[in-house]
Parts: C-alpha cells; sequence; structure tokens
C-alpha cells in the first residue's frame, strides 16, 4: 500500500475543530499520528472503527485542564501510515499501541478503550501491567463471540467481500456506521468530512474493511485477551455506556461489570456507539468525577 500520509498535518484537518499539536512518532516502521494535550493523570484514549482521533476532540478540549490527554491512531487510520505489509489486524494494532505506550515512556495510565479501542488497550494493559492502573470501558467486548447470532450477522454481513468492496469503493462505513453511531445528536457536514477525508482512497480504506471480518476471524486474540482478564479483574474500571447503541447491548455490559469487580457505571441515555463524540459533556464529567473519587479515596487510605 502506498502512503498516502506523510509526517505533516494535512490541510483538510480544521484547526478549529481539532485544536491540537499534531505530533509523529515511528513505530516498528509505521508512521503513528497523536495528540498530546494538557496535564496530570494520563489518558490513554484508543478508537474504535472507521474512527480516529478526532473521535476524542471535544472529550480532550473538556478534560485537558485536569488531564494528560494522549490519543493515537492505529496504522491505517486517521493521520497514521503503515509500513510495509501491514495487515491491520487488531492483535497488529495491539502490538503497535503497546509499543506506542513504551516509545512515550507512559506511565500511570488510564486506558480508555471504546468500541475496538476496548481489546486492543486491554491487550496492551495485560503486556504492560505496571503501567496501567485504571480501565475505562466505553461500548465495547473483551472475549470471542464466535457463535452468538448477533455478532456472527454483523461479521458475516459488514466483513463479508459485497460489504468489503463497498467499503473500498464507497467508504461505506464511515458513511453509515458514524451518523448511526451518534443517536443524540447529528454530525456537521464538517465532521463528517474529517471521517471522510480520513479514509480518502481505496487503499486507504482497507484499514477499516478489514476490522468487520476480525470480529470472529480474530478469535485466537480474543481468546488471548479473555484468558488475560484475571490479571485486570480487580483494577479499578468506569463502564460508560451510551444504551441506544445497536452494537454493544446490555449483555456486554452485564459482563464486563461481572469481570471487573471494582467497578462503576454510567449510562449515557440515548447515546449511541461513539459516547465521546455524541455526548462529550456527560463522558468527560463521568470521567473526571470517577478518577477525583478515586485519588480522594487513595489520599485518605494514605492518610490512615
Amino acid at each position: 500500500m502506498a502512503d498516502t500520509t506523510k509526517s505533516v498535518r494535512p490541510d483538510w484537518v480544521d484547526d478549529d475543530l481539532f485544536p491540537f499539536e499534531s505530533r509523529f512518532v515511528d513505530i516498528d516502521g509505521h508512521t503513528i499520528h497523536y495528540v498530546d494535550e494538557g496535564a496530570g493523570p494520563t489518558l490513554l484514549l484508543l478508537h474504535g472503527n472507521p474512527t480516529w482521533s478526532f473521535l476524542f476532540r471535544d472529550v480532550i478540549s473538556a478534560l485537558s485542564d485536569d488531564f494528560r490527554c494522549v490519543a493515537l491512531d492505529y496504522p491505517g487510520f486517521g493521520l497514521s501510515t503503515p509500513g510495509p505489509g501491514y495487515r491491520y489486524l487488531p492483535e497488529e494494532h495491539a502490538d503497535v499501541v503497546t509499543a506506542f505506550v513504551d516509545a512515550l515512556g507512559l506511565e500511570g495510565v488510564t486506558l480508555v478503550g471504546q468500541d475496538w479501542g476496548g481489546p486492543i488497550g486491554l491487550a496492551a494493559a495485560q503486556r504492560r501491567p505496571g503501567v496501567f492502573v485504571r480501565l475505562i470501558l466505553v461500548n465495547t467486548w473483551a472475549w470471542p463471540v464466535n457463535g452468538i447470532v448477533h455478532f456472527e450477522a454483523f461479521s458475516r454481513i459488514n466483513g463479508g467481500l459485497p460489504i468489503r468492496f463497498l467499503v473500498r469503493r464507497f467508504n461505506l462505513l464511515v458513511s453509515a456506521f458514524i451518523p448511526i453511531g451518534h443517536r443524540r445528536r447529528k454530525l456537521t457536514a464538517a465532521e463528517m468530512s474529517h471521517y471522510r477525508k480520513a479514509l480518502d482512497t481505496s487503499e486507504r480504506r482497507q484499514a477499516s474493511a478489514v476490522l468487520p471480518s476480525r470480529v470472529l476471524a480474530s478469535r485466537a486474540f480474543f481468546e488471548e485477551v479473555e484468558a488475560g482478564l484475571v490479571g485486570l479483574a480487580t483494577m479499578p474500571t468506569l463502564v460508560v455506556w451510551g444504551d441506544a447503541d445497536i452494537a454493544f447491548r446490555p449483555q456486554e455490559r452485564d459482563r464486563l461489570e461481572a469481570t471487573f469487580t471494582d467497578h462503576k457505571t454510567v449510562i449515557v441515555e440515548g447515546a449511541g456507539t461513539y459516547v465521546e463524540s455524541d455526548a462529550p459533556e456527560e463522558f468527560a464529567a463521568a470521567v473526571r468525577d470517577w478518577v477525583t473519587t478515586q485519588d480522594s479515596s487513595i489520599a485518605g487510605e494514605q492518610d490512615r
């Protein structure tokens, strides 16, 4: 695949919509774009499909006074460029995120994983247990879903050859998934343009075309993530859940709650898959309130 993103910010990125410095780092031959804004406890913000760090723009603006907000784009997404031979598999994305954490020397990290960012981030957290201290899981999952009709249908239809052709030819996932995943508000034409232009060629759209089939095909990866959950199960966890999501259901939220014993759940009523963008004020408030409560509890225990 030809490199379509240089290590400079393209002109189509609107400085008013995305008012952050674009940074780039080489990770195993991939040029990874990320933003690193604010100071305080570190939030590592991981997107899903077919989005990029632009998804978190309002959340970063709201939280950067109190937190260090680090958000990267996986190779092939956003402004990141994959190296030769990259296949856009979730297991490869997890390798990149782990290496990214190492390259930036991140410590005391709170993972914020939305959609695919959940299993990808949890895989990284399992590999770097001393680095991650808290989890924020947002309309996501962390186990194999083979045999579950809901996910089997999604993966086989959206990962099949006809839809993959339409994705590469017409950017179908951006045009369909992103509007459907916003239930509380309608994105502006300028916002939609930022998602379309990030995947502006058929070669570039391969990144988003691959992932639906991997819901089933990456079973070994999900089995590995599931097996590693025991090591993370007692980590403080915030579950933020848009309850109007058609992709992730109450069953997935229930399983997350059962897995992570030290959890708090915040339901964002009427929000879709992309809660961070659909209801950013509520999302940011949930994160700030929970982390503040966590830190106050730790300080109280240390004073005893």
